[in-house]
């Protein structure tokens, strides 16, 4: 999912947030590269009229298949890409450089046919975080979606998964989240 306007990271940082560099690299390819050395099969970029050097940059890009939604917000624009993609489908948002092969491999040996979306406990995301926005109660605790989630084959209320890691956590909405981020692949 790459066709978010990146609001939340203006004034500051003026890019398309896919295009937004981390680590010396726009954000979209560090998703890339962690699908690629994953066991998802196809790669699709779901982008909108908000992103259209983000939809030229994933163009030029051979394993990646390019569908253009409406920019009509996440929900539907992730309901156009499904009408093209189908079910199951594993789905992460451009915003989560540190994310790793390993995290999205992880949730596919855990699904089923429910829906699925990764969290992260909230004090993961209050040690990585500037501000947290989005939380939900999981289990008896309070837990922070973090963008990696598999849209399922059977209808109804999806299931959560909990992973406690920080790389998970940081999803880079604004420009001290990026700081965050860079300083993180500079030191590993």
């Amino acid at each position: 999912m790459c066709g978010g306007q990146g609001t939340r990271l203006r004034p500051e940082i003026e890019a398309e947030k896919p295009l937004v560099e981390v680590g010396g690299r726009p954000m979209v390819d560090h998703v890339l590269a962690a699908l690629r050395e994953s066991s998802v099969e196809t790669i699709h970029a779901a982008v909108s009229p908000a992103t259209p050097e983000t939809t030229a940059h994933l163009e030029a890009v051979d394993d990646v298949h390019v569908i253009e939604t409406p920019g009509e917000g996440y929900v539907a624009d992730l309901g156009s890409a499904l009408d093209v993609v189908g079910r199951p489908v594993v789905t992460v948002t451009a915003d989560l450089p540190l994310l790793a092969a390993a995290h999205v491999d992880r949730l596919i040996n855990r699904y089923k046919s429910r829906s699925l979306s990764v969290c992260v406990p909230l004090s993961v995301a209050e040690r990585v975080l500037d501000r947290v926005e989005t939380t939900v109660d999981h289990e008896e605790s309070t837990v922070v979606p973090t963008g990696l989630n598999v849209v399922g084959e059977r209808e109804g209320r999806s299931q959560r998964l909990v992973f406690e890691d920080e790389r998970l956590a940081l999803n880079v909405n604004r420009a001290v989240d990026r700081r965050r981020a860079d300083r993180w692949l500079s030191d590993s």
